[in-house]
């Protein structure tokens, strides 16, 4: 891990590194420059520099031993008083990576009342489940609930974690590979494991132009986050399999600063995630009225309606029902895409559903590559007609 460091002795303060900073992140304060968080270590104000007082300092870690570490760990995420089924269906794919290599598959629980789940993991597959049950963890903390994983990762040493990127998740992943100073790779979309035990861990980069893969070669554990319904959900075993193992509560969780001052629940509100039914609106659709038709079309299939970015960024729909890296991961039964064009941002997030159906009147869109079913049509011509249809047929 590389930064930047300025040497007072030498820096004459001509303000020539806030200057040219790109980032914006030198903020020169009583005639000296100070960096702050917005650096990339993009190296440019060493060049710009004529006192040559920024230096670029290299931190170099160790290779492991990875003959030591060893299984595949899932953080069991239980939030709203239910386990989360993001940790199912990573329990599902660690077995998958774990056979060829020989690993097991253990899980981890965290909270205040959690001891309950346990049980419901035995029948999952796994060879193990860590539970950390105390009033303490009645909250999230992130401190604490870090502490606990910590604390069980450095009992058992396993090669791999894997986390439900969830809010919770999102907060909790990086705590712990900063702790172990080791990579973390988020919102990953495929996991392959290597008969080195290196896990290759796929993700959409360069705003989702190329699928970047990403190894953590020296440092174990090997960290990654996963969205919800990108992986399969595995069947539950009739015979409850592995143990449970009851871990102390750490002393450093009782030193952790952070207190809850009050809690206000969040109303259940429905997910696209969880619809079987999804009919999409895209850029093609020329007014935010038109969404009426589309959220017609959902409403008599049964199913839920959603949309594309270019539409949440024109006011036209929330983040919450918008599919796409920036938005949900969805993987209905049946998916309608109406005016969508299929840029792989979008389609990355939706390409695992059953059956897909794609209306656009450009033969060339790219969603026609991921559809079963193509309609080269103008949607203003093809929904108002389903519609008419599905009308009739309940008529």
């Amino acid at each position: 891990m590389a930064k930047i460091a300025i040497m007072e002795r030498k820096c004459t303060g001509c303000g020539l590194c806030a200057k040219n900073c790109p980032f914006g992140a030198i903020d020169m304060k009583d005639g000296r420059p100070e960096l702050n968080a917005a650096c990339k270590v993009c190296g440019i104000c060493l060049k710009s520099c004529p006192e040559k007082a920024i230096v670029k300092l290299e931190t170099r870690v160790e290779s492991v031993d990875k003959s030591q570490w060893k299984d595949i760990l899932v953080f069991a995420e239980v939030s709203g008083g239910r386990l989360h089924p993001v940790g199912l269906e990573l329990i599902g794919k660690a077995r998958q990576l774990a056979g060829p290599v020989g690993f097991e598959v253990r899980a981890v629980l965290v909270g205040q009342g959690v001891s309950a789940y346990a049980e419901e993991l035995r029948h999952f597959g796994v060879s193990e489940v860590a539970v950390y049950d105390d009033p303490e963890l009645s909250y999230f903390r992130a401190d604490a609930y870090a502490c606990c994983v910590e604390d069980y990762i450095r009992y058992r040493k396993p090669s791999v974690v894997l986390v439900g990127a969830t809010s919770l998740g999102r907060s909790l992943a990086p705590r712990l590979s900063t702790r172990f100073h080791t990579g973390l790779t988020a919102d990953c979309t495929k996991l392959e494991l290597r008969e080195n035990t290196d896990l290759v861990q796929i993700r959409p980069a360069f705003g989702g132009n190329i699928m970047a893969q990403i190894v953590t070669a020296n440092t174990r554990p090997q960290f990654a986050t996963v969205r919800y319904k990108v992986m399969d959900t595995p069947a539950r075993g009739e015979q409850a399999e592995g143990e449970v193992l009851f871990r102390k509560l750490p002393k450093a969780v009782l030193e952790c600063r952070g207190s809850c001052v009050s809690v206000t629940p969040v109303p259940p509100k429905k997910s696209i995630s969880d619809a079987e039914i999804l009919v999409v609106g895209g850029r093609g659709l020329q007014k935010e009225s038109d969404l009426d038709m589309i959220r017609e079309l959902a409403q008599l299939l049964g199913g839920d309606w959603a949309t594309t970015r270019p539409l949440v960024e024109k006011g036209w729909n929330t983040n919450d029902r918008q599919i796409g890296l920036s938005g949900r991961t969805v993987r209905p039964r049946l998916i309608i895409t109406c005016g969508v064009s299929g840029a792989i941002q979008f389609t990355s997030c939706m390409n695992a559903s059953d059956h897909i159906v794609a209306i656009n009147n450009d033969r060339s869109a790219p969603i026609f590559a991921v559809s079963h079913i193509a309609i080269v049509d103008d949607l203003y011509r093809v929904v108002p007609e389903m519609i008419r249809m599905l009308k009739e047929a309940q008529a």
